[in-house]
């Protein structure tokens, strides 16, 4: 069963806010998580008439994911939602960008993470921030802490699980 324009509005309405928070606890750009949420929305409504029923914000959650990969891969967000629709895009404003920091528990999140992070071993720290702060290749991070690539890409990787894990942890405790 096609979504009907009263269906969609509605779906807007319950998840617009939601999916607004799902993008920003992935990518802290405030900016970035309401244009991937417009996106979601376009392509949904471009879609709607192929939804053939059963979860809907399951079905607008994975269009949802599939733009969030779409970003990652990309390294910036498209503008064609608004531009589709021929809207110009309007800058947030920071008091817009605190409340969507709010909603989303960015500060708390931070606050995690930046504890987590602390509490590595120093070798996965200095790693990590090679690899991924100073954007140094396996080979720099290796000859920087004077140990073998193989080494250097472990370090790394049990650090990001790490990370990923006290992530995990945070989210779960969140949606209770």
């Amino acid at each position: 069963m096609a979504l009907t324009s009263d269906d969609f509005a509605a779906l807007y309405d319950r998840h617009g806010r939601s999916l607004v928070i799902f993008f920003q606890r992935r990518m802290y750009d405030a900016e970035a998580a309401v244009d991937l949420m417009a996106e979601t929305f376009a392509v949904a409504f471009r879609d709607r008439a192929q939804f053939r029923g059963g979860d809907a914000a399951g079905w607008l959650y994975g269009i949802a994911h599939h733009q969030l990969t779409g970003y990652y891969r990309r390294g910036s967000v498209e503008r064609r939602a608004l531009a589709r629709l021929g809207v110009a895009r309007r800058e947030l404003s920071d008091a817009e960008i605190e409340r969507i920091d709010e909603l989303a528990g960015t500060a708390a999140l931070r606050a995690e993470l930046g504890g987590a992070l602390a509490r590595l071993p120093a070798e996965q720290r200095d790693a990590l921030e090679l690899r991924v702060v100073q954007e140094c290749s396996y080979a720099e991070v290796a000859r920087r802490l004077s140990v073998s690539e193989p080494t250097a890409r472990q370090r790394v990787s049990r650090a990001l699980r790490e990370l990923a894990g006290a992530l995990e942890q945070w989210e779960a405790v969140q949606e209770r």
